[in-house]
């Protein structure tokens, strides 16, 4: 019997900690240890596996399990490896603590509890007599900052074999076919979002003359526009509260998520640096929707001989996940919840995930999994054991012939 406790307690003491485009380093960070684990596990197991590397220390692990009916449809199970930092955290990040029926720690329930509950699956089904669907498990690095896993392995379906790198050609001979479907976990509290909003996230710089503060007027101080810039993003994002105000993703939105920018009380700064993300609603152009804020802010900063406004490009851009994609795979997820005696309900969800990478590639996703979205990333992160557990079960109802499709417990 695989013990869904011991698989999450095994993730979540494995540190995988996102950077977030910081320049930091440390045993904690990447998702290194993760990939080892999964390697690992994937070998005893004797599933075959293959790497993609997508970045210094960042690798996609896929493992496969084939179905027993032939000509069966591919199916992506998807769960990102890595999770947010730890700053502020009031429990310990990586001793993983079960009381009351949850299990504490960082990545608990984003997204450790639904990697957890698909390893899980995977394991049990490998001893199934019988299997409709060929399962392609896909444990992808930098969700958290860039979908840049996700965008990596939907390249693999993308371009022809022939013309893959050699580096990803293992990974992509594992694959070996477009999946028909995919199911990216996320906490959903176990029910099926079938659309959500994209975004698209940039660095804004306010550039200046420093000199000393004695002198303030033979510099020219970067904070003052910066901070023109800010108010006219203040009121931009009140604005966009108003617009499509009943969509079932809510309106889109605009924040600062950081600002940083001066070395010292007795200097004039030359340099301040904003952090932009602005969420897009399903069918949203991240183009037109950066290109709004940069107009506003150019109106409210205006022309200075001493400053000057630059932006980056996106570090981050991801269109929303339309509802139209997920069809079948939604309703095979439904059903098999219901034979297992849950009611999943198909919902819209203000974040993003992995899903709309996916859907862009052409593959109709859908995100579900264990675990709620109120919990992810705050300072003692759980997850309830017995929604890891049921979610295991579902995963593996989705894939055995339809009259051996019964729950199992896990």
């Amino acid at each position: 019997m695989i013990d869904h406790m011991a698989t999450l307690a095994d993730l979540v003491r494995r540190p995988s900690v996102n950077p977030m485009g910081r320049t930091v380093s440390g045993p904690e960070y990447l998702e290194g240890r993760v990939s080892e684990y999964l390697v690992q596990r994937f070998s005893a197991a004797g599933l075959p596996w293959a790497r993609q590397n997508v970045a210094p220390g960042r690798d996609n692990v896929l493992a496969v399990l084939e179905a027993t009916e032939p000509n069966s449809p591919t199916i992506l199970w998807d769960a990102h490896q890595d999770t947010v930092p730890v700053d502020g955290m009031t429990i310990a990040a990586f001793t993983p603590v079960i009381r009351d029926g949850r299990l504490f720690g960082r990545g608990a329930c984003d997204v450790k509890g639904g990697m957890a509950a698909m390893l899980v699956a995977l394991e049990r089904l490998r001893r199934e007599p019988s299997r409709r669907l060929r399962i392609v498990f896909a444990a992808t690095v930098n969700e958290e900052f860039g979908f840049s896993g996700a965008k990596a392995l939907a390249r693999l379906w993308q371009v022809p074999l022939a013309s893959c790198a050699s580096a990803d050609r293992p990974a992509a001979e594992l694959l070996a076919v477009k999946p028909q479907a995919a199911v990216v976990a996320e906490p959903t509290g176990l029910h099926l979002v079938a659309t959500h909003k994209g975004a698209v996230r940039w660095r804004m710089i306010a550039h200046g003359r420093a000199c000393h503060s004695a002198f303030p007027e033979q510099g020219a101080n970067a904070i003052y526009p910066a901070a023109r810039a800010v108010l006219a993003i203040e009121t931009l994002a009140l604005e966009l509260r108003g617009r499509s105000p009943d969509h079932p993703c809510g309106p889109p939105t605009l924040s600062i998520g950081t600002i940083q920018g001066g070395t010292g009380v007795n200097l004039v700064p030359d340099r301040v640096v904003l952090e932009i993300d602005r969420r897009l609603l399903p069918g949203e152009s991240a183009e037109a929707a950066r290109q709004e804020v940069i107009d506003r802010v150019a109106a409210a900063v205006g022309e200075q001989a001493d400053t000057a406004i630059t932006h980056e490009s996106p570090f981050l851009s991801s269109s929303g996940l339309p509802e139209e994609t997920s069809g079948q795979t939604a309703t095979m997820l439904r059903d098999a919840a219901a034979g297992c005696g849950h009611q999943a309900d198909v919902l819209a969800a203000r974040y993003g995930t992995n899903a709309s990478i996916y859907a862009v590639a052409d593959v109709p996703s859908v995100v579900f999994g264990p675990g709620s979205i109120a919990q992810a990333h705050t300072v003692d992160e759980w997850i309830d054991l017995s929604e890891v557990a049921t979610a295991a079960s579902i995963l593996t109802a989705t894939v055995r012939l339809p009259e051996e499709a019964g729950c199992s417990s896990v």
